[in-house]
């Protein structure tokens, strides 16, 4: 594929052929039911599907109130998928809220566990990862992953483990003859990871993923604080843009709530997120 302004030779004589290809403006709701994952999807409010924001909650919560957020935040042609932990919260009363986690940080009498592991949260999220590339037809540089907590470990983990994971290789789609499928590079739009520290730690031959990444903590009095060590696990394990935003002032925990501590992730947002012009399209040549 050209685009039109493309700046290739063209032989003398020949006649240059361009063929639009559609691309629709909005996206098919994916089905991430079917590997086992409840989550709420919302296209964008302004009709084009051009980005898709997957948010994870943090433990203890549910998908309803990033739903919620993800929506509040009106991204410009963005839509967006919230998806809840796979595990309820053991030991709840009749009483309490619904409340759910990726994976299990505690053991059954209540000890911290010094190792968690995403390892079959993760399994799902690739594919589901690999239904938005394949049958949503969403690029990887328009998916972009925000979580909270634990759920900003398992947008860590689930964007080092994708990469790993991909080639470069084009592949042919089974639906579309003639019309290459889009093609994975193992890099996607962006993560912001909110107090979500890595869990598993880069070794020597581990290779570094190139997929942008936003730091945002609060400061190092408060219970949600990285530590300078998570922070340079973090930097050492991806080795594309990278910024870390601590959010001014004190005794606050959680969350960014107000519009200047959001300020900073709207920012990258802004830089990183894909707009479509009016009168924009792709090309076929011949």
């Amino acid at each position: 594929m050209a685009s039109p302004n493309s700046s290739a030779p063209v032989p003398v004589g020949a006649e240059l052929n361009l063929t639009p290809v559609t691309e629709e403006a909005k996206k098919p709701a994916p089905m991430v039911s079917k590997f086992g994952l409840v989550a709420q999807y919302s296209p964008s409010a302004d009709g084009v599907d051009e980005n898709i924001l997957i948010l994870f909650h943090g433990f203890g919560d549910t998908h309803f109130q990033f739903a919620n957020l993800g929506r509040a935040l009106k991204l410009p042609q963005t839509a967006t998928l919230a998806v809840r932990g796979t595990e309820p919260i053991p030991y709840l009363l009749p009483e309490d809220p619904p409340a759910f986690q990726y994976f299990p940080i505690y053991t059954l009498l209540g000890e911290p566990i010094t190792a968690p592991n995403p390892t079959a949260i993760l399994g799902s999220l690739i594919s589901m990862l690999k239904h938005l590339v394949d049958d949503c037809k969403w690029p990887e540089s328009r998916i972009h992953l925000f979580g909270f907590g634990q759920g900003g470990s398992v947008a860590i983990e689930l964007a080092r483990l994708w990469a790993r994971e991909q080639t470069d290789t084009e592949t042919v789609s089974p639906n579309e003859q003639d019309v290459p499928a889009l093609a994975r590079t193992g890099v996607l739009g962006s993560i912001v990871t909110v107090s979500g520290p890595l869990l598993s730690h880069p070794t020597p031959h581990t290779k570094s993923c190139p997929t942008p990444l936003l730091i945002v903590h609060r400061p190092p009095s408060s219970e949600s604080a990285l530590t300078a060590a998570d922070i340079r696990a973090l930097k050492k394990a991806f080795n594309g843009r990278r910024v870390v935003e601590e959010i001014a002032g004190s005794g606050k925990e959680g969350m960014p709530t107000s519009r200047d501590e959001w300020m900073g992730v709207m920012r990258f947002w802004a830089d990183v997120l894909e707009r479509r012009v009016a009168g924009e399209g792709i090309y076929r040549v011949g």
